[in-house]
């Protein structure tokens, strides 16, 4: 007897996608804003920066810098705390789009596996996919020494081709689901390409060209 088949996939994209704007910025931003000493570690920024640009431009490693700075050697009850505050704002600060939100709740209705998929830290996303009702949260995620942040990447950072090999790991964990995903750069489409539903949203003049030549369809949601 052959086992069910498995229900499809609803993959998103959270920044810009199911957002208006960048999340870890404000999150970064909010943390130094409640703990003003921290401020004194961004002396090492400029040299975060120059290297970023002046090299190979590793988004990876710009970040883990960033968050080492900003949160590295506090404890997680104090990260925590702040992540579970930024969060419940969220909605409040209309943070999602309307639009976004109707997506993913039609793919809900339709009884399919909703999958949020972010270069984002685990540091606050799997907050988010909880406040959302995501079934499966896939973003970066971060180093701890016991109960202190490193802020190190633990992982490879969640973008661009990575994303696509989250989508084969999906396909690996599924097989047979067909799978709907939503992204809204140029770096989406590694994976958007990959899935049987894809959509580019909200995306710039040359990321809707790449769609375009690469079939994938593009809309707007406000």
């Amino acid at each position: 007897m052959h086992a069910p088949p498995h229900p499809p996939i609803a993959v998103f994209d959270l920044d810009g996608t199911l957002t208006w704007h960048d999340t870890l910025l404000p999150f970064l931003a909010g943390y130094v804003a409640r703990h003003p000493g921290r401020l004194l570690r961004l002396w090492r920024l400029p040299a975060a920066l120059w290297n970023y640009f002046s090299g190979a431009r590793d988004r990876g490693v710009l970040k883990a810098a960033v968050i080492s700075m900003v949160m590295g050697g506090d404890e997680r009850a104090r990260i925590d705390a702040w992540a579970d505050a930024y969060v419940a704002a969220l909605r409040g600060r209309g943070a999602f789009r309307p639009e976004a939100l109707a997506a993913v709740e039609a793919h809900r209705r339709a009884g399919e596996r909703l999958v949020l998929l972010s270069a984002s830290p685990d540091l606050y996303v799997p907050r988010i996919g909880s406040l959302l009702g995501f079934a499966t949260t896939i973003c970066t995620e971060v180093v701890w020494r016991g109960a202190r942040l490193d802020g190190a990447l633990k992982t490879p950072n969640r973008r661009g081709d990575e994303k696509r090999r989250c989508i084969e790991a999906l396909r690996a964990q599924y097989p047979g689901a067909p799978i709907a995903a939503y992204g809204n750069s140029a770096s989406d489409l590694p994976h958007l390409t990959e899935v049987e539903r894809p959509l580019l949203v909200n995306a710039g003049g040359a990321a809707q060209r790449l769609a375009a030549a690469a079939k994938v369809p593009i809309a707007t949601w406000r």
